[in-house]
């Protein structure tokens, strides 16, 4: 602990409840009790040879302890390593599960680091002064309880060795049931904490005033006040303070409950059950909304979504009508769903405004017009500037205005007087309609979209089961228009981060377990035996977690990458036994029954020390211990029962690998049982599935995923890096010499050291031409976004058409079938020609031609998009909804290429050549050169009439500083004028693609204004007259009006008009595709 403690200090650990609290004191002192009992157990055995001694001498006892921790060292030093290198892997978890269990991570690698180094010279060394050396042996009560142990395990292990298929399959069985009952835990990201408050999110109606949300509040307060003797006091929150870091409404208000000691309650026993009662008490508040949480899990909630409640579904779309019907829609499905309390939905509409409809007729008749009229509605309530007004030095706008009893209500727009060029002086209300509407009240917006929350928070069931029934059900209940989907956020999305780095951290941890193994036995087939004990200990962990009711979270995951470290220790020392054993010459049988009786002792020891030093957690009720607590019940469950089939199945298994009896074929149930050692990466081991709801979704994983924007965001980062080179400002030279350059007669020596560097204005405009290609480089990134985007969409759009035709295909595919047989039957019948059955046959076949080729056409699009998305192999490409429908245009009337990344790299270019031609210019100043030099000067010399003699030592040192002047500047001029000039041809090049792209943009509008009118020919009533044709030549067939080639060829003007129809969808959205395109629009 003191080492522990230390090392915390030294890496600014601190003491906290996850850190200190997640020390098991079991997994320390492992190590020193499989070495203490190695002792003992050598010291007795050796007892009859010790010279028939009673009493061991201290040199005696050195060599009996060193014997013993030699045989035993390395066995119980690489289970140490080994639980150290399991926690490694948490220390990978990133965000908020980082920042959790990352200090306990460090922490217990700190305590089991000097655990490890003391049980390699402290225990052994305390051992041979401390432990008794007399060989005399008593039996105490731990032999007693021993032996107890014995008498059970003995027939258990005898059985075990004769019925070796029944433990094998029925510990196959067990397995499979463990991993069906896992699928039914559920799960949450961390146990929600009591922090022993509420914090009660209040909403009244939007647009309510401040006196009114106080009002709510009081009442509210006074109602939990009388009914509820629990509540100590509560304290409410309205609107922002002076620094606006948590900006509110006036609508809303955080009541904070705060709470006596759970002991002194009276009203309920448990959080959830006085929320409920708390919130029954509350409905008597009228028109008020109330949700329940607790201050920090608020907060917190708010920091990681925006939103407070625990589970947020975001909706996206573009009108916020369209939002807040669909979002309604949502939360009558979240209000089935057992679980999901306190339904919050944003408001967005529902805030009153003064709309005015101007009537132009009467506005005409006064001869008025509506900028004027504007210019008296403004002034009259907004004021407007009608002079200066000075005060000293000071001056300030005269601001005219109309009386506030003036401008207070909706009569006062209404009755306000617009003067006219006669003088006259008409009410507005005689020029317009001046009425309420209800208009936006706020508008949210994620990645640029828009976007409307629905929150619910989570009561007594798991976040993962409630999000999953949801889901299910908006899927089946509800179908979202084109451009609109939902997400679904909050704990259920970290859940979701949290695991997927699990997946990693998890088969990490299990490969260097392994690793370990291999190199402690240098054994495939040992290594494989004891990795038997990570599966038989997830047993007992979900069993656990099923017997106490606690959903899996990323706590409980947590605690199975310990328990995987902690459960390979029994297998290691029943396994090193039986190699002991084996050198001596022991037979198979034997050697298992005589390994595990030896070894029963230090098993049973491990297990049971580490199961009661994480036992504390699991019973404990304080707070803070909700996060502790599923850690500690994975792995007391999971060592439980690591430990009695760890003593049952390995012994199996080991004589089954030391006969060489294991055969795929033979004995499925051990190959089975063995291949699913991994079962952290079974559960999850499978396909794939990327669920695809709209365009954006596959725009938003191309993004992600291919590797052109990844290139171009390469280039950036490049470019970042080059821009270190601005300062480059070469190399300092160095020089000594050494000879008779001064005299004849002696060697002097000469040290010189300079630096020449250009003109500090070079390094600027380097600067500056650096960070210009940085810019181009995002734009490149620009543009590699939105072709990418253009591609994406094309390619989905044609999917979308190539899947309609399909639906199409199939529909008459069926209906051709049927008249082919009609028509058989007819011709044997006598009613109709050979001709008439072959031409229906013939029909009928080259409908399933065209469906097979549509459906062949479904694929190569499908294949388009999976190449966009860059999607694995394994991957599988699912869409929820493909119907094709026409898409609205995304930008306004106005219609510019200013946006257009195109442009913007053409004006990037210009830059750049611009910044080049001002660091060639900066070429043309001097460059600088400074220097220090120091020599000797060996010989006489006179100063001031007296005789100097100097050696070696006497150094003449000097500065030096000069310009290097370009003088022939005419090579330099031409660089120059060159980049001048190409300067101009980027821009030149700049105004030709200008003028191309307004030119191609005016195509694109014009092809976008003709398949518009195209779609608007082939409507949907047209589709509807289709099917009357349809149905009205199915008719005239059975009652024998018209023949089989009359019908062929009513269904084939059909199926063109049919199929112009979906054409001229598809090629509607492809002009929108292409105009959005060249507009920039992302």
């Amino acid at each position: 602990m003191l080492f522990a403690i230390g090392m915390m200090n030294l890496f600014g650990v601190s003491g906290n409840l996850m850190s200190l609290g997640a020390i098991d004191f079991g997994l320390i002192v492992d190590g020193a009790v499989i070495i203490v009992e190695s002792i003992l157990h050598h010291i007795v055995k050796n007892r009859f040879n010790a010279s028939s001694k009673v009493k061991l001498t201290q040199q005696q006892m050195n060599e009996e302890v060193y014997s013993a921790s030699s045989k035993i060292r390395s066995t119980a030093a690489f289970g140490e390593i080994i639980i150290l290198i399991v926690y490694l892997p948490i220390l990978a978890l990133v965000g908020i599960e980082g920042k959790m269990f990352g200090p306990m991570a460090q922490t217990v690698s700190f305590a089991i680091l000097g655990a490890f180094l003391l049980s390699l010279t402290y225990v052994p060394m305390m051992s041979a002064l401390v432990l008794n050396k007399k060989t005399e042996y008593k039996r105490t009560i731990s032999d007693r309880m021993m032996d107890f142990f014995q008498r059970i395990y003995s027939p258990v292990i005898r059985f075990a060795l004769n019925k070796k298929k029944t433990i094998l399959f029925s510990t196959l069985g067990l397995f499979v049931v463990s991993l069906l009952v896992f699928r039914q835990l559920g799960g949450e990201f961390i146990p929600s904490l009591d922090e022993g408050d509420f914090a009660i999110e209040t909403r009244v109606m939007t647009g309510s005033s401040l006196s009114e949300t106080i009002d709510a509040s009081n009442k509210a307060a006074k109602i939990l006040k009388d009914n509820f003797p629990e509540v100590e006091q509560v304290v409410g929150k309205i609107g922002s303070g002076e620094i606006p870091t948590d900006p509110m409404p006036v609508e809303a208000c955080d009541l904070m409950v705060i709470l006596k000691e759970k002991a002194e309650w009276t009203s309920a026993s448990t959080r959830e059950e006085l929320a409920e009662k708390m919130a029954a008490a509350l409905e008597a508040v009228p028109g008020v909304t109330f949700g329940f949480q607790q201050p920090i899990q608020m907060r917190f909630n708010e920091l990681m979504t925006g939103a407070r409640q625990d589970v947020v579904i975001k909706l996206y779309g573009e009108d916020l009508d369209v939002l807040t019907e669909y979002a309604a829609k949502i939360g009558d499905v979240v209000n089935t769903v057992e679980g999901a309390v306190d339904l919050y939905l944003e408001e967005v509409t529902g805030l009153p405004q003064i709309q005015i409809d101007f009537n132009r007729d009467e506005i005409a008749k006064y001869d008025l017009n509506i900028e004027e009229i504007n210019t008296v509605i403004e002034t009259a309530f907004a004021g407007k500037s009608a002079g200066i007004v000075y005060e000293g030095e000071r001056r300030f706008d005269l601001v005219v205005r109309m009386k506030e009893q003036s401008r207070a209500g909706i009569e006062d727009v209404s009755n306000l007087f617009i003067p006219t060029p006669d003088g006259d002086q008409i009410p507005l209300n005689q020029l317009a309609a001046v009425y309420f509407k209800e208009g936006p009240s706020q508008i949210q917006r994620d990645d640029t979209k828009r976007r409307i929350t629905i929150g619910f928070n989570v009561r007594n069931r798991d976040v993962e089961s409630i999000v999953e029934e949801i889901k299910s059900k908006v899927a089946a209940n509800i179908d979202f228009p084109t451009g609109y989907y939902p997400t679904y956020g909050g704990q259920f999305e970290n859940l979701i981060q949290a695991r997927n780095r699990l997946l990693i951290a998890v088969p990490v941890a299990l490969l260097l377990i392994f690793t370990l193994l291999f190199f402690t036995f240098k054994s495939i087939k040992q290594s494989l035996l004891i990795f038997t004990a990570i599966p038989l200990s997830a047993i007992g962990g979900v069993f656990a977690l099923y017997v106490r009711d606690m959903p899996f979270s990323i706590s409980a995951g947590v605690g199975f990458i310990a328990l995987f470290g902690v459960a390979v220790l029994n297998g290691i020392v029943l396994i090193g036994e039986f190699n002991r054993l084996k050198t001596e010459g022991t037979e198979l049988i034997e050697r298992v029954i005589k390994g595990t009786r030896v070894r029963l002792r230090p098993v049973l020891m491990t297990a049971m020390v580490a199961s009661c030093g994480f036992l504390p957690m699991a019973l404990s009720n304080s707070s803070g211990a909700e996060v502790q607590r599923p850690l500690a019940t994975v792995v007391i469950g999971g060592l439980i029962t690591a430990t009695f089939l760890t003593l049952v199945v390995l012994p199996v298994l080991y004589i089954y690998f030391e006969k060489n009896k294991i055969r795929m074929k033979k004995n499925k149930a051990l190959t089975v049982l063995i291949g699913l050692l991994g079962f952290p990466m079974l559960l999850n081991a499978q396909t794939t599935i990327v669920e695809i709801q709209s365009v954006e979704e596959v725009i938003a994983i191309a993004r992600e995923r291919n590797g052109s924007v990844q290139i171009a965001q390469l280039g950036v980062d490049q470019s970042l890096e080059q821009k270190k080179m601005a300062s480059d400002i070469g190399k300092t030279q160095i020089s000594w010499q050494h000879g008779q350059y001064n005299s004849a007669v002696k060697n002097d020596n000469y040290f010189d050291v300079s630096h020449s560097f250009a003109f500090p204005t070079v390094y600027v405009q380097q600067s500056k031409l650096l960070n210009s290609r940085i810019e181009a480089r995002k734009i490149d990134v620009e543009q590699n976004d939105l072709k990418l985007v253009q591609n994406v969409r094309t390619a989905y759009s044609h999917y979308l058409l190539m899947k309609a035709k399909v639906h199409l295909y199939a529909s008459l595919d069926s209906n051709y079938a049927m008249v082919a047989k009609n028509a058989a039957l007819n011709y044997e019948a006598g009613n109709n020609t050979l001709l008439d059955k072959m031409m229906a046959e013939t029909n009928a076949m080259e409908m399933k031609n065209l469906f097979a080729l549509a459906q062949s056409d479904v694929g190569i699009a499908e294949n388009q998009l999976r190449v966009l998305m860059n999607l694995d192999a394994q991957d599988e490409l699912r869409f929820i909804n493909d119907a094709l429908q026409a898409i609205e245009l995304r930008v306004s009337d106005t219609l510019s290429g200013q946006g257009n990344p195109l442009l913007g790299q053409y004006l990037s270019q210009i830059k750049v050549n611009r910044n080049m031609t001002s660091v060639e210019r900066a070429k043309l100043l001097p460059d600088i050169t400074i220097g220090y030099f120091n020599q000797s000067l060996i010989g006489t010399q006179t100063i001031n009439n007296v005789e100097q003699t100097f050696g070696a030592s006497d150094r003449f040192q000097g500065f030096r500083i000069g310009l290097a002047i370009p003088i022939w500047i005419r090579p330099q001029l031409a660089k120059v004028n060159s980049m001048k000039l190409e300067t101009a041809i980027s821009e030149a090049n700049y105004q030709q693609v200008n003028a191309m792209l307004q030119g191609e943009i005016d195509q694109a509008y014009q092809e976008y204004i003709k398949q518009k009118g195209n779609l608007l020919y082939y409507s949907e009533a047209s589709q509807e007259q289709v099917q009357l044709m349809q149905k009205t030549a199915e008719i005239a067939l059975i009652n024998g009006e018209i023949n089989h080639f009359e019908y062929t060829q009513v269904i084939s003007q059909c199926i063109q008009l049919q199929l112009k129809y979906l054409e001229a969808i598809h090629a509607h959205n492809q002009s929108i595709i292409h105009l959005e395109h060249v507009l920039g629009v992302h």
